[in-house]
């Protein structure tokens, strides 16, 4: 079997999903997916720390199924506007973990992970699988890895 790692971008998933499929991502049904393409030797979910307890009842709940559930300070800024990404987290433990597996599994819709991909797989020899939702997953995105998978009905909660 071979080796392979998990990265979630848990809120573009949450509101890509919700925004273009109107359902939740169902992560039990996706690990169970992932088992059967290799075995999961990391598995990271990155999401934002708002103090709220259905979040934490919910990073809880990734934490039981196997994920390393990484948070960040969500920041609302003077001006209005918001942070609470995770492009460079992912980014540093992508290029870390790709030495140490074969095939690096991503899901998001972000295309700034597009360099990144090509990058892993010609520095590493890692191939890279892309897991988003097709409306809202950036089209460079889906033509820098090496398996593009929509999120369906088989991923999303009833």
């Amino acid at each position: 079997m071979k080796k392979i790692a998990l990265f979630v971008d848990v809120q573009n998933i949450y509101y890509t999903c919700k925004q273009s499929l109107g359902k939740n991502f169902d992560y039990n049904a996706f690990w169970a997916h992932a088992k059967q393409l290799g075995d999961i030797e990391y598995a990271y979910a990155y999401a934002t720390y708002r103090g709220d307890n259905k979040q934490t009842q919910f990073q809880n709940i990734l934490r039981a199924i196997g994920f390393e559930v990484k948070l960040k300070p969500y920041i609302q800024r003077a001006d209005g506007s918001k942070k609470g990404d995770w492009d460079v987290g992912i980014t540093i433990d992508m290029m870390e973990t790709a030495k140490q597996v074969d095939e690096v599994i991503l899901l998001s819709g972000d295309g700034d992970f597009a360099i990144l991909l090509a990058h892993l797989r010609n520095q590493y020899g890692v191939s890279s699988r892309v897991y988003g939702a097709p409306k809202l997953t950036s089209q460079l995105l889906m033509d820098s890895c090496d398996v593009f998978s929509a999120i369906d009905d088989a991923l999303l909660l009833s």
